[in-house]
């Protein structure tokens, strides 16, 4: 299994981010190798979560990995990690030989089809600490990643992870802008994402 490591590598000027894209971090067959032992071998659990008030099931599928049994949390859902298996440690270490970081813990989402979706929201949590790295591994379906500053109404962002991609965000971006996963009403196949991030 071999990081096909991209003579590409995208940076997006913005304001209060650090954004890079990786388009082709994985190659094809990595890729499809690892989508297909991830969506057979992860525990997927679907939770509960509120919003405004409301309890509804989590419109796609979770599974949490990391180092020493540390919780995370986020919009009311605790999670307790699985321990690391080879897949993810694999996945992890080729992403901590390109941003120099060393991940505790990765979430992990399942979307089904394009139903299944994540809204705005930023990865601020008070575990993650302050500018926390947030390195993002995409795998299956492409779907639209959408940013928007919080205060600069004018300031969006649009970007199509493909399959085998890296998105890596870092700085001050989970402080000054939020991201989205929409709901669309396209035939779409499954997609899953990585979120590797450092709890502190």
């Amino acid at each position: 299994m071999n990081s096909l490591f991209p003579s590409e590598k995208i940076i997006f000027d913005l304001p209060n981010a650090s954004i890079e894209y990786h388009p082709n971090f994985f190659d094809a067959a990595t890729s499809k190798m690892l989508f297909e032992k991830l969506i057979k071998e992860i525990p997927w659990q679907q939770d509960d979560i509120t919003v405004y008030g409301k309890t509804h099931p989590q419109p796609r599928l979770t599974a949490l990995f990391g180092n020493e049994g540390k919780p995370y949390s986020y919009s009311n859902i605790v999670m307790k990690p699985h321990a690391w298996n080879p897949i993810l440690m694999y996945i992890k270490l080729e992403i901590e030989k390109v941003c120099n970081e060393n991940f505790t813990t990765v979430l992990l989402n399942l979307y089904r089809d394009g139903k299944d979706s994540n809204g705005w929201h930023a990865d601020n949590e008070k575990e993650l600490g302050r500018n926390p790295v947030i390195a993002s591994i995409s795998l299956g379906a492409e779907r639209a990643f959408h940013l928007k500053h919080n205060s600069l109404t004018n300031c969006k962002e649009k970007i199509t992870l493909q399959h085998g991609s890296l998105l890596l965000m870092r700085g001050e971006t989970q402080h000054y802008w939020k991201h989205q996963i929409a709901k669309t009403t396209k035939p779409i196949e499954p997609r899953i994402n990585l979120t590797f991030r450092i709890i502190k």
